[in-house]
């Protein structure tokens, strides 16, 4: 054991451990969760210390002897190394201090080891002279909260990317199967099984465009700003320095704020992330509950899509199959907009200039963005990859329906369609056979306009029956 104190006193450290008295305190103090803070959190935060290292170096204000080891530190922390050595629970009182003075610690102590002085020796290289040198927890916090995002991110992009991917194939893989489109809940008309994919594939690529540019948002930073956005004891060339390194050590575009007080007191920009992720939420469970819907059966229900069987659906029915990956994905999606709710609480909680929520928005934010990331590679992996269209069955229910009748009102009219429609639904006699006994169209003319492209994509040959009924119905009255 070693002993360490702060202003509240002294305590006991295992020697073997690299955090110290303050990160004991929040062990003490915060038992909530459970869980671990997020790696990639750590990493980043790791890499925003290592940024204000080589600032405050480059300044001259940081000794380079000190300065090299925390940095050297700080890259062993960003490559994984040390991950165990963060124990503070990620919801916790104090605006996130406990985890930036575990970090503080971590990164002093590995240092103090790099320079061959044993751990606990602050007066050498300290927590907070050196490690936070021009810092507080109030722009280092967030700034490593964005950064996070920005990684996390780019993982969810990729994800929702290969879903677009696989939709579009899908929708040129079905295009040409007709099937029964529904309002309602109710037969509507025609759409090609092809559409319906595209459709799902341009809702989520609109969703991905919208989150990466609630992303664009979180590039703007307030490191420099320190406790309350003032500047207090960060030197104005390290200020314009830090947000440098952090752009290079990043390869994205961190740029300062204009406004540090506002920064460092509004949250808006992490409640931005949040909603567009809660946004893409409600895309994806319409589309996991449209492949439900269309899966139903497969004898009693609509038996549209074939999904792949991943895993017997019951410990009582045999042979039953379930579609748990669209349940998962939707369950997945309940809650990201759960958390959407702790991030909006979270961000219009902050007092005067300092939002102290950021901890619970943090653990939120990441855990949406990991949790959709998961859920959206494993529904095209174990789903849509191995999705396939029932085309007899498609083709029996637009056989079947009476809203195929929509398509021969421009050759027809309203009312006898309506007719049509009414001695179908009460007869369930097919529309296209009632059609022929009445003589209004001929086998070809219905031919064309109950054609899948006719009535998904209407055309010149659909053209040319509506003037032809048009002529006979002239001559008729004429």
């Amino acid at each position: 054991m070693r002993k360490e104190h702060d202003f509240l006193g002294e305590m006991e450290v295992p020697d073997t451990v690299y955090y110290g008295v303050q990160t004991m305190r929040a062990m003490e103090n915060f038992h909530i969760t459970g869980d671990h803070l997020d790696a990639d959190f750590i990493a980043s935060m790791a890499l925003v210390k290592k940024a204000a290292a080589l600032a405050n170096m480059e300044t001259g204000r940081l000794n380079s002897r000190i300065g090299k080891a925390i940095v050297q530190a700080a890259t062993e922390v960003m490559e994984g190394r040390f991950t165990d050595q963060f124990p503070v629970d990620p919801i916790q009182g104090g605006a996130g201090t406990s985890v930036n003075m575990n970090m503080n610690e971590v990164l002093c102590n590995r240092a103090l080891e790099i320079m061959e002085k044993p751990k606990g020796r602050y007066d050498i290289v300290s927590p907070n002279n050196h490690a936070n040198m021009a810092q507080s927890t109030n722009d280092v916090f967030p700034t490593s909260m964005k950064v996070c995002l920005i990684l996390k991110g780019k993982k969810l992009s990729a994800a929702l990317r290969h879903l677009e991917d696989g939709l579009e194939q899908k929708s040129e893989e079905f295009k040409d199967i007709v099937k029964m489109g529904r309002t309602h809940l109710q037969d509507a008309v025609p759409i090609t099984l092809g559409q319906e994919m595209a459709s799902y594939a341009s809702a989520v690529r609109r969703s991905r465009k919208r989150m990466e540019r609630a992303l664009e948002g979180v590039h703007t930073i307030n490191m420099g700003g320190t406790a309350v956005g003032t500047g207090l004891n960060a030197e104005p060339e390290y200020i314009k320095t830090v947000s440098k390194k952090i752009s290079f050590l990043t390869g994205e575009m961190f740029v300062t704020a204009d406004n540090l007080v506002d920064m460092t007191n509004n949250t808006d920009g992490f409640a931005d992330v949040s909603s567009s992720m809660k946004c893409m939420a409600l895309v994806l469970i319409k589309m996991a509950n449209d492949f439900r819907l269309m899966a139903s059966g497969p004898r009693c229900g609509l038996n549209e899509l074939k999904l792949p069987a991943r895993q017997p659906g019951s410990s009582i029915m045999p042979g039953k199959v379930n579609p748990v990956m669209a349940e998962v994905l939707n369950q997945t999606c309940y809650q990201v907009i759960g958390n959407d709710m702790a991030v909006s609480m979270g961000a219009e909680n902050g007092q005067f200039e300092l939002n102290v929520m950021e901890p619970v928005m943090a653990f939120n934010l990441f855990h949406s963005l990991q949790y959709l990331t998961n859920a959206v590679n494993l529904f095209v992996k174990n789903l849509l990859t191995g999705l396939q269209a029932n085309t007899r069955q498609c083709q029996y229910w637009v056989d079947h329906s009476v809203g195929i009748v929509t398509a021969l009102l421009p050759h027809i009219g309203y009312e006898r369609a309506s007719m049509l429609a009414k001695e179908a639904y009460h007869t369930g006699r097919p529309i296209r056979d009632i059609i022929l006994e009445r003589g209004y169209l001929t086998k070809e003319q219905i031919d064309i306009i109950l054609s899948p492209g006719e009535m998904t994509q209407p055309g010149i040959a659909g053209r040319q029956v509506w003037e032809e009924t048009c002529a006979r119905q002239q001559k008729i009255s004429g």
